[in-house]
């Protein structure tokens, strides 16, 4: 090889490793310029139960802490409203006589409590000593091995500050060094919203405090806290620092460290929270003793032994998927300039599965502990009074957290929310008798929050039935049952767990339904989640009889319930009820504009452009209209969108899109995949001409606004949908896929049935597939106009050259 042959080489492989690099950080890393100054461009991490939202400052650096089981309030009064079912005769009856105004006012009788609220524990300051202009400055978010990064330079000294949060450990770490032997000051403190105190004893700072024993009727805590003896959770945070020079300095409210090169923060935290019916305080953990127990045993490992474990267990859930959307010609900025740039409609496809790619690494960061599922923050919350309390919305926002736990290959991060319906099939069970006259089941309703709490919210009245009086929660809730069961092949949890409550919402549902005047099986009272409808004579309410939302949550789960029967041979009688009813369901229907139906009546909506498309839940994420099997409603189901439009909420963006790929326009669905990454400005940033709305803020939060992590979620997802489509029997390749997106590939994507896939495409074409099957089985792929029929035994898989 000659000596230009020779050179030619070498610059190829040095640039392809810079390409490499460079696209690993585009795809992986969040980055920046600056510290943040408000929470929607901080830095977020979490081990599924402990979370650190970071600011990265020079001089003082804030972070905000949480833990996932740290709410107000205690074990719910299920019974909290025993004889609210006696107002359901005079209810129905004014729906027979058409009379929604009295319906409505009657309606208010069926409330109970509001939910409780995700609480703040907490927020960590490092005070550094270090003055001087800084220069240099850079902060990041490695996605890829859940670690966050800053460093600077003052008076020609560098400073590394370098954060993760521990799932095998429980510990938080944060380690700082200088370039410059010494010249490390910093002092550490931490405060709490709630009611707190702080000590500092043998070089461990100590913050204990307790959460309040309940909200008040406006979803706002009380600032009194209402504290009681022997009620609310308690919680501990300790700080220890491990120095390799320099000296541990302290008062009685700090720790630090003077003339350091390096040292390392250990941060622990626990609370009493024992369980969803286990008091707090008289019944709770003992957080004192774990807290300390964590820090005792992180602290006696290095540094880098507690990194390696953490990377590890983090990487064997992240590395299961990688997406490729093909070449970019996006310079690789800062993430909020390169959000500015794709929102003035510059190409960056390396965002784009940024974007991808967070969505998975919040959820592996904010749903690893039992019982207790990511709230509309996931587990970063600052504020004692925050959004809607930071609690279970389950009219859509809980169930779209999760929409992305089984396709996206994190089924493990699904099972909080599994553990958690469970919690509520035994409250619901009270509120299905107390609530809706039903002693069959279980029901769940709007809200729900630590406690697992079932019963519809309103205050006993006082709020409006559009989003209060809404009891169809246990049916939607159920379908994940059957979701991770259909993409586990997991017989044995079906049988034990998920069978018997999928039963039991189904029971309460054929309890609670009655016939109309047609003979159909419909719901009354009913609402459609948080919207309302116009009469003919202008009258504008929510509470009507058989709205669509409802049967179409109550028919795939009594579809799901069929199966779930079926798929273990067991129930037989219980099924051909369930098969009975499901033929009785009133049907779908097209209204005067073309329209899905919302109401049972063809009203219009109050607004037509109205957030929540809850009569949609059919095509997603349902599975009973499709473009092929159903054509006239899905052809009803575009109508409807097209008349909603395509501005909305971040949320309902999230949602949109996965509605757009089930309809397999997939040039509309990347049309507002591309809108829900529209740089929205922070919520308490003052600029002249401010960008507001649902989109995306600096850090990649999702803007409701304000933020809520669904969006998030739900986008992510939609990117899965637009690739792969499934269900027990077929699996749809590149279903929806973008002109944008010409030239990609993915692996690692999960489909019904037990598979997982592997692919690669060129000018919107398959090209190669890899078919891996977990337990064996067999399916029909499908792209474009061919269809494969596979059968594989477990653990094997097949290639083929599409």
């Amino acid at each position: 090889m000659s000596l230009n042959s020779v050179k030619q080489l070498i610059l190829i492989i040095i640039f392809s490793l810079f390409y490499t690099n460079m696209t690993a950080q585009s795809t992986h890393v969040l980055w920046y310029n600056q510290p943040a100054e408000f929470f929607e461009e901080s830095l977020v991490l979490g081990n599924g139960k402990l979370g650190a939202t970071i600011f990265g400052g020079v001089e003082s650096d804030k972070i905000y802490l949480n833990d996932a089981t740290l709410w107000s309030g205690e074990p719910v009064n299920a019974n909290m409203n025993p004889e609210a079912y006696k107002n359901l005769p005079a209810i129905r009856e004014a729906l027979k006589n058409e009379n929604y105004k009295l319906a409505e006012e009657l309606n208010k009788k069926i409330q109970g409590k509001n939910s409780e609220s995700y609480a703040p524990l907490g927020t960590m300051e490092i005070n550094n000593s270090n003055k001087g202009k800084v220069t240099n400055y850079y902060r990041e978010l490695d996605i890829a091995n859940a670690t966050s990064k800053v460093t600077y330079e003052i008076d020609g000294v560098k400073f590394t500050r370098e954060y993760f949060v521990s799932a095998p450990d429980q510990i938080m770490i944060i380690k700082l060094t200088s370039s410059q032997k010494g010249v490390l000051n910093f002092d550490l403190n931490s405060t709490s919203l709630l009611k707190f105190d702080v000590s500092v004893k043998n070089n461990v700072l100590s913050m204990n405090g307790v959460a309040p024993i309940h909200e008040n009727a406006g979803y706002t805590v009380q600032p009194a806290f209402l504290l009681e003896k022997e009620r609310g959770t308690r919680f501990t945070t300790l700080m220890k620092i491990k120095n390799t020079d320099g000296q541990i300095v302290s008062t009685d409210k700090t720790l630090g460290v003077k003339n350091a090169t390096e040292a390392v923060i250990y941060i622990s935290i626990a609370t009493s929270f024992n369980g969803f019916d286990k008091n707090p305080a008289s019944q709770g953990l003992n957080d004192k003793a774990i807290a300390s127990e964590n820090l005792n045993k992180a602290f006696s490992k290095t540094f880098g032994k507690i990194k390696q474990a953490h990377i590890a267990d983090y990487q064997k859930f992240y590395n299961r998927v990688t997406l490729d959307l093909g070449k970019t010609t996006a310079p690789n900025l800062a993430t909020d300039e390169r959000l500015l740039r794709y929102s003035d409609g510059s190409e960056d496809k390396n965002l784009e599965i940024l974007y991808f790619n967070y969505g998975r690494y919040l959820l592996i960061s904010s749903s690893r502990t039992m019982g207790v599922p990511a709230n509309l923050q996931g587990i970063w919350n600052p504020y004692l009074n925050p959004p809607w309390s930071s609690n279970y919305t389950m009219n859509i926002n809980l169930e779209e957290n999760y929409w992305l736990a089984e396709n996206t290959n994190l089924s493990e991060m699904h099972l909080p929310l599994l553990s958690f319906i469970k919690n509520l099939s035994v409250t619901g069970k009270v509120s299905a008798k107390t609530f809706y006259g039903v002693n069959e089941g279980w029901s769940a309703s709007h809200n729900s929050d630590i406690w697992a709490m079932t019963n519809p919210v309103g205050q006993f009245g006082k709020e409006e039935p559009m989003w209060a009086c809404w009891n169809t929660a246990g049916a939607w809730l159920s379908t994940h049952i059957w979701e991770h069961y259909v993409f586990t092949q997991d017989k044995n949890y079906l049988k034990s767990e998920g069978y018997p409550i999928m039963k039991g919402a189904s029971q309460f549902f054929l309890g609670w339904m009655i016939l109309d005047k047609n003979g159909n099986l419909i719901t009354s009272p009913s609402t459609s989640p948080e919207n309302q409808y116009k009469t003919p004579d202008d009258f504008i309410g929510a509470t009507l009889y058989g709205g669509t939302a409802d049967l179409a949550m109550i028919r795939e789960c009594f579809d799901k319930t069929i199966k779930a029967s079926k798929a273990l041979n067991i129930d037989a009688e219980f099924r051909a009820k369930l098969e009975t009813a499901l033929s009785k369901l009133a049907p779908y229907q097209i209204g005067k504009k073309g329209n899905l139906q919302e109401w049972y009546f063809d009203w219009d909506d109050k607004d037509q452009k109205h957030r929540h498309q809850s009569q949609l839940f059919g095509l997603f994420p349902g599975h009973q209209i499709t473009p092929e099997k159903t054509p006239d409603l899905a052809e009803a189901a575009r109508k409807t969108l097209e008349i909603k439009g395509d501005e909305t909420t971040g949320w309902s963006k999230g949602w949109r899109i996965n509605l757009w790929a089930r309809l397999w326009d997939g040039n509309r669905a990347y049309k507002m995949f591309r809108e829900l990454l529209r740089y929205v400005d922070p919520d308490k940033k003052k600029t002249e001409k401010p960008r507001r709305g649902g989109g995306t803020y600096p850090n990649l939060f999702d803007a409701h606004p304000p933020f809520q992590i669904d969006g998030n979620f739900g986008g992510a997802a939609a990117v899965a949908e637009m690739l792969v489509q499934s269900d027990e029997n077929e699996i749809r390749l590149l279903p929806a896929l973008p002109d944008a997106w010409e030239t990609g590939s993915v692996k690692g994507i999960c489909a019904r049935g037990g598979f997982e896939i592997e692919m690669s495409w060129e000018n919107k074409s398959l090209k190669k597939v890899t078919i891996i099957s977990k337990n064996g089985g067999k399916t029909t792929l499908i792209s474009g106009d061919k269809k494969q029929d596979i059968t594989l035994k477990k653990g094997k898989k097949t290639e083929l050259n599409w």
